[in-house]
């Protein structure tokens, strides 16, 4: 069975770049996207990350709809806990009306962010704080207009109704989230590109296929260059911190300044630091394309999420048109 091939978009920020910039090869990221022919195109959420201008992927998402004509775009993801569920259901409501049949709702469950912008963000939230699994149940009550009456917000429509519902994604990391997307009737995307441990990478998609019926998509870091050799070297400067502060919390972050500004942050914890690689397929468009083509036999991926973790413009660009020469239209 074919698989498809779609991109993550974190719109980063180069060194000595803007913002505005960073946004603007996002545009012509999507474009040439769906020129190639990616199935879709999501845009992540991040707060309070100089090197990343994804803070409001709603808007992004608005404005690449605008600047495509029949790519699907979409989050991945909404980070659920700093909103009301209501007001989500609101937003997709109203892409998913300028735009039908082209929007994506995925939703994620990490903050997204250093301690003093979340605390920012959910400054505004009731007390005590409700679940994600509660706040996820809610969203999906609202988009599908299926609020109880015994909820204590019946009564509430997230209005405008779309002609066509955004295509709803949970995004995680364990086999609780596959669970849980699969308890709603949600699709699920497992975050290859945090854990790629190819035991969680079965257990989690296992886990989402026997609960649902349904297969789960897959999100990978690729590198793509023109040589084996200069993919693999890029590859091999990839890691990330999982930093633990001495109250057991824990987060993945990019370096070591990264890390002292969390602690900083959290309240000057003391804090260990333990350095990974992560797991990122790096090669030519071919190597590429036979690696996806290997674990879409091994657990039967419907779909496949690349991260192209650069923040160069023409690197991100001609990464995507190497895998899409090596066959992409096949693969789809």
């Amino acid at each position: 069975m074919p698989y498809r091939i779609s991109l993550l978009d974190k719109s980063p920020v180069p060194d000595g770049a803007t913002a505005a910039e960073a946004l603007a090869t996002s545009v012509a990221y999507a474009q040439a996207a769906e020129r190639l022919g990616y199935h879709r195109l999501w845009v992540a959420e991040h707060h309070g990350t100089p090197g990343l201008a994804s803070s409001a992927p709603e808007i992004v998402v608005a404005h690449l709809l605008a600047a495509t004509r029949h790519i699907r775009v979409g989050t991945g993801g909404v980070l659920l806990q700093h909103y009301s569920p209501f007001k989500v259901a609101e937003v997709f409501g109203l892409l998913a009306s300028l735009a039908p049949g082209r929007v994506d709702l995925g939703i994620g469950k990490a903050p997204g962010g250093l301690p003093f912008g979340t605390r920012a963000l959910q400054v505004e939230l009731a007390q005590p704080r409700r679940t994600f699994e509660t706040k996820l149940e809610e969203l999906e009550q609202f988009l599908t207009a299926s609020l109880p009456e015994s909820h204590p917000l019946a009564g509430a429509v997230a209005l405008p109704r779309p002609p066509v519902l955004p295509q709803r994604f949970l995004l995680g990391a364990s086999p609780d989230s596959a669970l849980l997307a699969a308890r709603l009737g949600w699709d699920f995307t497992y975050a290859g590109h945090h854990d790629g441990a190819p035991e969680a990478v079965a257990l989690a998609l296992g886990t989402y296929e026997k609960a649902s019926g349904r297969k789960a998509s897959l999100a990978l870091a690729a590198i793509i260059a023109p040589t084996r050799a200069e993919a693999e070297a890029e590859g091999a400067e990839q890691r990330i911190l999982k930093v633990t502060l001495a109250d057991g919390q824990s987060v993945n972050l990019p370096n070591e300044e990264a890390a002292a500004e969390y602690a900083r942050q959290a309240g000057g914890q003391p804090y260990t630091v333990a350095a990974r690689h992560p797991s990122v397929l790096a090669g030519t468009g071919e190597d590429v394309r036979a690696a996806l083509d290997a674990l879409h036999r091994r657990h039967g991926v419907v779909e496949f999420i690349l991260d192209i973790p650069t923040a160069d413009r023409a690197k991100r660009l001609a990464g995507i048109e190497l895998l899409a020469k090596a066959g992409l239209r096949a693969a789809a």
